[in-house]
């Protein structure tokens, strides 16, 4: 039998605290906070006979633990692929210092647990010249993140990022601004020779479901966050990451230079009746030498959008579902700042059920569009798969855009049209389109009949390689509701 006595002693014991962060000279061991033995006890300390209870549990850094994270060699950008050895086991257990945040597990929040704190903090502390390792398991984020001053530092994360959903007033007045459109973001991350390798692992669930359902409809609501910002980074790699549900852009690359992300896999998609616009894969803006590789969206919006005053951005192995697919645009929304882009290339993209596949979209403003290309394009069930205008969403002032549009080729764009315009193309009258080339062009309407392309203003139209069955006027709209 059970004394009163020993019940007592038990219910007054003291579980010992392990640090969420373990330090070993330039390397970051990161923990969620819930998963440190110490939280973990305390879930469970009534839930079991007391016969049963380990009142003093094993640390994550015992002897007799088998899973340990091995971190990335340092050494110059770009990095080798992580491997396991022995030495990271000893780096893992030899802990010379334990940095954890400032409440511990078993503090009044732990209804709402917050891993922010020590995530700023392993980025304080091994941002520079350093390794953070992220271990598996969810961790909450309820504060935004900052980090921006990072050099040289490979960054590890095989576990679960969950944005708070419950605190939606919090993001929309915190979010860090990143100047574009009056845009904000929960997080953004830049400094120079940056790796980000999610391993398949990483998961980022933005909770998105509820922002759609606030805006509703709206696709610039005041506040709501893009997931990821690359902001003033330079040789930054981002590889095997997996988005679900963002709050709104899945990610947004400004200011940035060299920046190559790979094998990344989005999802934002309302289980509602509200519209998930706006939840595009990726914006580039301010920023050159771009490449993207391997990537899979289904999102309510673009799915690679390249903006304004980007240049040497390449595009490859892409498939979008039920998005905008390979876009320019949108630029030139003020007259009074001009907007560049040049050589740019989308190739190897498959979308499927989307608004457009291959297309360029502009405001009536000054700058100029020039050397892009759009080759081996595949597509089923585009509304309207070619697309140009100079005056995207009002549709006016058309023809008064001083935003030139030249040298872009269309190359192997095939595949089924929901209506039977295959390209609609308005070029304004005061800055013609030219040098535009088409070949291999092959798209068929998914009900039947001949396809209609429709063009207005290209110089050296006859020549182009692309033959017009009709004038497209400024209103032509970018998404049909039937045919024509």
């Amino acid at each position: 039998m059970w004394s009163p006595a020993l019940f007592l002693a038990l219910s007054t014991v003291v579980l010992p605290t392990s640090a969420a962060i373990v330090k070993d000279g330039s390397t970051c061991i990161v923990t969620p906070i819930t998963n440190t033995p110490a939280a973990v006890a305390h879930r469970s300390i009534g839930t079991v006979h007391p016969a049963e209870r380990d009142l003093i549990p094993k640390t994550d850094l015992d002897d007799s633990e088998s899973e340990l994270w091995t971190p990335g060699a340092l050494g110059h950008y770009p990095r080798a692929e992580p491997g396991r050895s022995s030495s990271s086991s000893a780096v893992a257990r030899r802990v010379s210092r334990h940095l954890g945040p400032e409440e511990s597990p078993l503090s009044p929040r732990q209804n709402r647990p917050d891993d922010t704190p020590q995530i700023l903090q392993a980025f304080s502390q091994c941002g520079k010249d350093g390794t953070i390792v992220f271990r598996e398991g969810t961790y909450n984020i309820r504060q935004v993140m900052d980090t921006t001053d990072l050099r040289n530092v490979s960054i590890e994360i095989h576990g679960t990022f969950v944005w708070s959903a419950d605190n939606l007033s919090y993001w929309r007045q915190k979010s860090f601004s990143v100047t574009y459109a009056g845009r904000q973001t929960a997080w953004r991350i830049g400094g120079r020779d940056i790796t980000m390798r999610g391993f398949g692992k990483a998961l980022f669930n933005g909770n998105g479901q509820t922002w759609i359902d606030l805006a509703k409809g709206q696709g610039n609501l005041d506040g709501r966050p893009i997931s990821l910002t690359i902001w003033h980074g330079t040789n930054v790699f981002i590889d095997g990451i997996t988005w679900r549900m963002a709050q709104f852009w899945h990610t947004f690359v400004a200011y940035s230079q060299n920046v190559t992300m790979t094998n990344l896999d989005m999802s934002t998609f309302s289980t509602s009746g509200q519209s998930s616009v706006n939840t595009d894969g990726t914006n580039t803006w301010n920023s050159r030498d771009i490449t993207i590789a391997n990537w899979t969206v289904k999102c309510g919006d673009d799915c690679i959008a390249v903006k304004g005053n980007s240049s040497n951005v390449h595009v490859s192995n892409v498939t979008c579902y039920e998005s905008g697919a390979m876009t320019v645009g949108s630029i030139g929304s003020n007259s009074r700042q001009p907007d560049y882009v040049e050589n740019v290339v989308f190739e190897n993209i498959t979308a499927i059920h989307s608004s457009n596949a291959a297309w360029i979209k502009t405001y009536p403003g000054t700058g100029y569009v020039r050397n892009i290309t759009f080759r081996n394009i595949r597509f089923e069930d585009v509304n309207q798969p070619i697309y140009v205008t100079s005056c995207i969403y009002s549709y006016q002032n058309c023809d008064s855009s001083r935003l030139a549009i030249s040298d872009v080729r269309w190359e192997n764009i095939t595949g089924t049209s929901r209506y039977n315009v295959a390209a609609g193309i308005h070029c304004s009258s005061a800055a013609p389109c030219d040098g535009f080339h088409f070949s291999g062009i092959d798209i068929k309407p998914k009900n039947g009949g001949n396809a209609k392309v429709l063009c207005s203003n290209i110089k050296n139209q006859a020549s182009s390689g692309l033959q017009c069955t009709g004038s497209c006027p400024g209103s032509h709209p970018q998404q049909l509701s039937g045919n024509v």
